[in-house]
């Protein structure tokens, strides 16, 4: 898999990025989901100073997408950018929600600008938690 093919997505989610409300962290997370139809939905961090409340950008982003009527195998792909010197991963939270709410075999694209991987949400969170645990 190409990861040019993957360009407006990351660049979407670098967009969400300038919106990130980081004033505590001052770590800026943007993200997008893209659609089998090709519709974009953007997400980004927005802390609180109550840090339980903070909801990450892949969280916001694929909320949204479900928010507006789409489900797990609309998704095509998500991106996950930041401007660290390192691309950065998603945080544990998110990999048990990108888990439940993402086909398994979903590219996740991510990017901190100057370079950038594909991965899927097994190599990040093998042997997550799903409902048969219950």
């Amino acid at each position: 898999m190409d990861i040019s093919s993957f360009k407006p997505l990351v660049n979407n989610a670098f967009t969400a990025l300038n919106n990130s409300y980081s004033p505590y962290s001052k770590f800026k997370v943007g993200a997008c989901i893209q659609t089998k139809s090709n519709k974009y939905f953007l997400g980004t961090n927005i802390e609180n100073i109550s840090f339980g409340l903070t909801v990450c950008a892949e969280r916001n982003a694929i909320f949204s997408a479900y928010s507006n009527g789409y489900k797990k195998e609309d998704i095509s792909a998500i991106a996950v950018v930041t401007n660290d010197d390192i691309i950065t991963t998603p945080c544990g939270a998110c990999r048990q929600v990108l888990s439940e709410l993402l086909p398994h075999n979903t590219p996740i694209i991510l990017s901190n600008g100057k370079e950038s991987k594909i991965t899927y949400i097994d190599e990040l969170l093998p042997d997550s938690f799903k409902s048969k645990n219950i």
